[in-house]
């Protein structure tokens, strides 16, 4: 399983020049990663199924941390992150799903767990940055 940067720590808006800079989308690529991993162990059966579900939701994680970075006003990008955090929570769900199937250990489901929620902290972290940042008068230079 792959770990967050070891030196994940929140950027400063002068070293964030793409979404790929965010530590929130750095982490969530891990995460999305060992979805795609653990995916490749399940039944045949479920490669269309359960594992298709778990894949798709993992892909909407990044893929709206990366949609919200490009968008113009500060609403449209934590609306964006809202529903990344939404899919991370259907990932936690279908992880159930598998544990209660047999597909993954209940280790497995831990380290799964544990890593899910890291990334839900960290997008709620990002939330309330974006939040500050809306709320800050424009500055001129």
């Amino acid at each position: 399983m792959d770990d967050p940067p070891h030196n994940a720590r929140v950027e400063s808006k002068s070293e964030v020049r793409e979404f790929t800079d965010l530590v929130v989308w750095q982490t969530a690529r891990a995460f999305r990663k060992n979805i795609y991993l653990v995916c490749r162990g399940f039944p045949k059966q479920e490669t269309f199924e359960l594992g298709s579900q778990m894949r798709r939701a993992a892909v909407s994680v990044t893929a709206n941390i990366a949609e919200g970075y490009g968008r113009f006003s500060y609403r449209e990008n934590m609306q964006f992150c809202w529903q990344s955090r939404g899919s991370v929570y259907e990932v936690r769900d279908h992880l159930t799903t598998a544990l209660d199937a047999g597909y993954i250990t209940p280790e497995q489901f831990k380290q799964f767990d544990l890593q899910a929620i890291s990334v839900i902290k960290l997008i709620n972290g990002y939330l309330r940055a974006t939040r500050l940042r809306q709320l800050q008068p424009a500055t001129r230079k």
